[in-house]
């Protein structure tokens, strides 16, 4: 039976300005407490998922993301507590941004190769420029209107970038160098990436025929979910010297941070492996 929102709201206390703890009971079984740490702002989200949740009997959708990290908290071998980090929300099984660490020499330990959802290669980028917000504030509409019309989004997209089967195993091998050889990149563009943007150990062969006819339309496309192209402005500089190591010199510089998935093909992927491994 599902507890009243008060009845929950005893398993819950906020020992910092930014951290809620979750005691033991919240969930059945929890090996460890749990925590969270939010701001204002999130702090409503979630406590509004929690307040949703017990208005609709414990019945359909996701679970709120306290109910997520209490449910962490219960798995065999954890330590310490599990942890909800300042991004925390509702996810698949794990919520999104929940951390936790299990004891190796622990033989009931769990390894969870999918905890948040296993098609989780996704690529997260920030892109600066050389605009400022006086720049772009005239044509914030027009240009956000650019980005709709030009960059394809959602479940089922596909991309414009032309490819058949041997563009994508040379994408697949090579990598960046692939991107740099279409002129899709330049060359600088290589130091700001891990391993230079290849992976020299990268074996196409792998890879399944499926997985492949997945993405060899999906090629230059956003994703769907919590993937997103953002215009965004520099208001507040934190740490300077790492910022300028980015190119970020100046407050109202305007920079692009970039979300997106591995669509299809790295669910692909990730069901392949996931298949091979029972």
């Amino acid at each position: 039976m599902t507890r009243t929102y008060d009845q929950e709201l005893a398993f819950l206390e906020k020992i910092t300005p930014t951290c809620w703890k979750i005691k033991k009971g919240f969930v059945p079984n929890m090996n460890v407490e749990g925590v969270f740490y939010v701001n204002d702002f999130l702090e409503k989200l979630m406590f509004d998922e929690l307040r949703n949740f017990t208005r609709s009997g414990d019945y359909g959708g996701f679970l709120p993301g306290m109910k997520q990290i209490g449910n962490v908290a219960a798995l065999p071998g954890i330590v310490h507590r599990s942890v909800g980090l300042p991004d925390v929300h509702s996810g698949y099984g794990f919520a999104i941004g929940n951390m936790a660490a299990f004891d190796l020499a622990n033989p009931k330990s769990v390894v969870s190769p999918g905890g948040v959802g296993f098609d989780i290669n996704c690529g997260v980028r920030l892109i600066r420029t050389n605009l400022t917000l006086k720049d772009v504030l005239p044509v914030k509409e027009k240009l956000t209107q650019t980005l709709f019309d030009h960059i394809p989004v959602g479940v089922g997209s596909k991309g414009i970038i032309p490819m058949d089967a041997q563009a994508l195993e040379e994408a697949l091998e090579m990598g960046m160098d692939w991107s740099l050889r279409q002129g899709y990149v330049w060359a600088e563009d290589k130091e700001h990436c891990e391993e230079y943007g290849r992976m020299l150990q990268a074996d196409p062969s792998k890879v399944s025929s499926r997985a492949k006819k997945r993405g060899l339309p999906q090629l230059g496309t956003l994703g769907a979910g919590n993937h997103y192209a953002e215009i965004q402005v520099v208001e507040e500089d934190f740490r300077q010297h790492a910022a300028t190591k980015m190119g970020i010199n100046h407050l109202n510089q305007i920079v692009l941070m970039i979300h997106c998935g591995s669509r299809g093909m790295g669910h692909q992927v990730a069901t392949d492996a996931l298949c091979y491994g029972t």
